[in-house]
């Protein structure tokens, strides 16, 4: 029982390490960006595949719900909740990666959401990596791999969660 609380300890770990490296960099990244490009500007990085074009969503993924913004502010605080708590006993390494990949994208959006104009619970969330019908972020590249990885997870049947060991009775 003690190994099985030291093993879930140390992947808890690992994942709100990871869920805060995609936190800093999704937030440093948008950072520079709000910073260096401007609204009409459109840079190349790798053309014709990805440019730089700052944008700010209001919406969910292809700038669905504009009008319920604080929706999808509570949708990301649930899911961060649900991550936390989901995460206590966690059995592989794996999940552990794909549980930090969601957390630090959650969390950020929610960042985004709470803190950013035009006000608290309807903040705009930065976006500004174009690859052409789609303009994201660093966290949204988190979500996505984080959800492609879970799938792959979970059909390769990786259990995300560790049950004690049931009990004796005593006779």
């Amino acid at each position: 029982m003690m190994r099985l609380e030291r093993d879930s300890g140390r992947l808890y770990g690992i994942m709100l390490m990871l869920a805060a490296v995609v936190l800093l960099v999704d937030q440093l990244t948008k950072f520079w960006a709000v910073s260096t490009l401007s609204g009409s500007e459109r840079v190349e990085v790798l053309p014709p595949l990805i440019h730089f074009r700052l944008l700010y969503n209001a919406g969910a993924a292809f700038s669905m719900g504009t009008g319920v913004t604080w929706v999808f502010a509570l949708a990301a605080a649930a899911a961060v909740v649900g991550i936390l708590y989901t995460a206590r006993r966690l059995a592989s390494t794996g999940w552990a990666l794909v549980l930090g990949a969601l957390l630090g994208g959650a969390v950020s959006h929610l960042g985004d959401r709470l803190f950013r104009e035009p006000g608290f619970a309807r903040g705009h969330v930065v976006d500004f990596i174009d690859y052409g019908p789609f303009v994201g972020n660093v966290a949204d590249i988190a979500l996505t791999l984080g959800c492609v990885v879970m799938v792959l997870l979970s059909v390769r049947g990786v259990p995300l969660a560790k049950t004690p060991a049931p009990r004796e009775e005593p006779a």
